[in-house]
């Protein structure tokens, strides 16, 4: 089941944690997150999944910047978030995928246990203006049945800004 607003806020600072809240970004079972004025962008068209892959900063200005179609963007939320008991799961907004803004492509299910900020897979299918501080996604949080591990990661747990693909690391351990 997938809780309600009014049970996200009443789980503040115990079983989730959003810094910072603010309850105008509270849904009737979601929470709205923003965008943050950074962006990686991958320095080469090829990327290799066994290696790094390097990537530079874009600052979003507050007058906005253009995407390009074809071209992924690593983005991250304003918001920190933790979960104790609670699946996270993120989403694009649908205002933002009606413009062809596509965000958080595959990887919107998270676990048990998450701490850190969520980075954002954008891509664009045709030109369109961004602004940082935009709601651009919604968290919701599924309950979870039964005996569980909280989740723990090398590669991605407890983060401070955007993260490139670390799937490199998994080759490390074959």
């Amino acid at each position: 089941m997938i809780i309600s607003g009014k049970e996200i806020k009443r789980n503040l600072g115990s079983n989730l944690i959003i810094e910072p809240f603010n309850e105008k970004q509270l849904g009737p079972n979601s929470y709205n997150l923003r965008l943050h004025n950074e962006l990686l962008i991958y320095d080469n068209y090829t990327l290799d999944m066994k290696h790094p892959n390097t990537a530079h900063k874009v600052i979003i200005p507050q007058e906005g910047l253009l995407l390009r179609p074809n071209t992924l963007y690593l983005g991250r939320t304003v918001e920190y978030t933790e979960t104790d008991s609670y699946v996270p799961m993120l989403e694009g907004r649908s205002s933002i995928g009606r413009l062809g803004l596509f965000v958080h492509i595959t990887a919107g299910f998270g676990d048990v246990g998450f701490k850190g900020f969520w980075t954002l897979e954008i891509f664009c299918v045709q030109p369109v203006k961004i602004y940082p501080g935009i709601e651009i996604c919604q968290i919701f949080y599924h309950t979870i049945e039964g005996e569980y591990t909280r989740y723990t990661s090398n590669k991605y747990q407890n983060n401070i800004g955007i993260q490139p693909s670390l799937l490199y690391k998994d080759f490390e351990t074959l």
